[in-house]
């Protein structure tokens, strides 16, 4: 007790607004003693400094929206809410540029920018993430088959380190970390590696117009074809992808919604900027020799949201094995909703809420086993602890010993989100 007195001491010093935790602050389970509700870089790396005093262990968290993704940390002192780091710090219109803390909401970002004609393009698919979020998780979507994830568009980072040393990268830069691309290793990070601050982002015009086209492909496509192992449907969802990636209309995205691996899919495309209505007659006569296509001003009513929350997976495979990978997704037979950017293959499955321990795990390494030697890799975001002490959440990662390097390098005490990331990093 005395030595949490004056750990709290330490921190209160600090300046910063220090409150004890409660229940609804847990990460992942496992509840920290304390929340600080730093405004400025410079009093995280205060809470840093403290944090590296006193070996305590932090876990940075934005919106919340995505607390509950990866895996419980081994230890949780201290919270770092970026709530208060909510100020859009500069917008460059001229030079298509904005530069905002990392506790700004997308929503608010985009609420900014809008009203000078300009947009982050990530359509991030949960209400109230945050920047900082976005970048730590790689959050993105249906747009990414164009503009791709927060690292393409990041052009500057600031983080503060585990030992309060604050460095930035890119754009305005003022302290580097030698040798590294800091905006591309905080990307996916999940925590592990430092605290973001701000960022500094290219930005885009506000399209001018925009067009939906969407079509539901029969039971002939993908559910058809019989398992992992049934012959490709020439007819069928692969060759509508590839016509929609090479067509002449540039589709900004092309999405699927899969509301059951037994029936029927639809497909979405989108097409924005000059001569949309033109270019969305081209996509329609497309994907009409697929299905019955229909062009709308206003997006599906599932466009960018996720197709489930309490047990949801990510799966990235080659866009050339789309149809490859849906087939494998079949061959389970378990109920499963698939949505994502079928283009760009980053697809997100979710299994219903009450499935069993043996047939989650069964599903989850019978993907791994399908599609692993393929360069598919499936991630199990969310789901109930039970599930999880079945399946390793991230599965294999060839990687592996760079990115152990890389956080001896920035975390070596073991300080940020510990046990968080992929191989208990």
């Amino acid at each position: 007790m005395k030595a949490l007195r004056h750990e709290a001491e330490a921190l209160n010093k600090t300046g910063v607004t220090i409150r004890e935790a409660d229940p609804g602050d847990a990460v992942a389970g496992v509840p920290p003693r304390w929340v600080a509700l730093p405004e400025t870089t410079e009093e995280v790396a205060a809470l840093m400094r403290v944090s590296a005093e006193h070996d305590l262990a932090v876990v940075p968290v934005g919106g919340g929206t995505k607390l509950h993704w990866g895996s419980p940390p081994e230890r949780c002192d201290l919270l770092i809410d970026t709530c208060c780091l909510n100020e859009v710090l500069e917008h460059a219109t001229g030079d298509l540029i904005v530069r905002t803390q990392a506790g700004v909401t997308m929503d608010t970002l985009a609420e900014t920018l809008g009203g000078r004609g300009q947009e982050l393009a990530l359509d991030v698919p949960l209400d109230g993430a945050t920047v900082g979020g976005t970048i730590a998780t790689a959050t993105a979507g249906p747009r990414r088959f164009r503009y791709g994830v927060p690292r393409d568009l990041l052009i500057g980072i600031t983080v503060v380190l585990a030992d309060g040393t604050v460095a930035r990268s890119g754009g305005k830069v003022v302290k580097n970390v030698a040798g590294y691309d800091l905006g591309k290793l905080f990307s996916g990070s999940y925590g592990t590696l430092g605290i973001i601050t701000e960022a500094t982002f290219r930005l885009h015009p506000v399209p001018v117009d925009r067009r939906w086209i969407t079509a539901e492909l029969p039971v002939s496509g993908p559910a058809a074809s019989g398992g992992a192992g049934g012959s490709d449907s020439p007819d069928g969802l692969e060759a509508l992808v590839a016509e929609l990636a090479a067509s002449q209309a540039e589709p900004s995205a092309i999405e699927l919604d899969w509301p059951d691996a037994r029936g029927e899919a639809t497909v979405a495309a989108l097409v924005e900027g000059t001569a949309a209505q033109g270019r969305a007659l081209a996509v329609q006569t497309l994907m009409g020799e697929h299905g019955i296509a229909r062009i709308a001003g206003e997006p599906p009513g599932w466009w960018t949201a996720p197709p489930g929350e309490d047990v949801l997976l990510e799966l990235r495979i080659p866009p050339a094995l789309a149809h490859t990978a849906l087939r494998a997704i079949t061959a389970r037979e378990l109920p499963a909703r698939v949505r994502g950017s079928v283009a760009s293959t980053v697809l997100m499955i979710a299994l219903p809420s009450d499935v069993g321990e043996p047939a989650f795990a069964e599903f989850v390494s019978g993907l791994r086993d399908d599609l692993g030697h393929l360069g598919g890799r499936l991630t199990v975001l969310a789901a109930p602890r039970e599930l999880t002490l079945r399946v390793d959440r991230w599965g294999p990662a060839s990687a592996l010993p760079l990115m152990r390097r890389v956080k001896e390098r920035f975390d070596p005490g073991r300080r940020f989100s510990p046990g968080r990331f992929v191989g208990g990093i």
